[in-house]
């Protein structure tokens, strides 16, 4: 049921914040190749092949004291451009730190990488969205 407002220009301000914590979420989206090496002959992951990524971060916290928000969504926007940049057409095997490119070490990747720049990470989710695949993790 939707909150009725005698005057909904004026009554808004008295829906506060303030002690809640919120969680907001913002993706970007960029293309990369692997190869899963180690793999027996014939076996499809062996070769290198690409996949379009969607990748997803949740930002946990309380409303920033005079700013009205978790995050300004244009910051978090920035830090994930910044982070998807860095794997967008590239092979991922050859990044440091992701010579074995599953889904679930591209998501600690990607934390170590934004977890200076976002202090309130949550989980960070990447999917493969033609595949019906995803991998969070959770780091709260």
């Amino acid at each position: 049921m939707a909150t009725e407002f005698a005057n909904p220009q004026t009554d808004r301000a008295t829906l506060s914040p303030d002690g809640a914590t919120f969680e907001i979420e913002k993706a970007v989206s960029f293309e990369a190749a692997h190869y899963m090496g180690g793999k027996p002959e014939g076996h499809p992951y062996r070769n290198v092949h690409g996949h379009s990524f969607r990748l997803e971060v949740r930002i946990a916290g309380v409303v920033k004291s005079g700013e009205e928000w978790v995050e300004d969504f244009s910051v978090l926007e920035a830090a994930l451009k910044a982070t998807a940049a860095k794997l967008d057409h590239r092979l991922l095997n050859e990044i440091e730190g992701l010579e074995v490119p599953t889904l679930e070490r591209i998501c600690l990747w990607v934390a170590e990488d934004l977890k200076a720049s976002l202090p309130g990470l949550a989980s960070v989710t990447l999917a493969r969205p033609s595949l019906d695949e995803r991998c969070t993790l959770s780091l709260r």
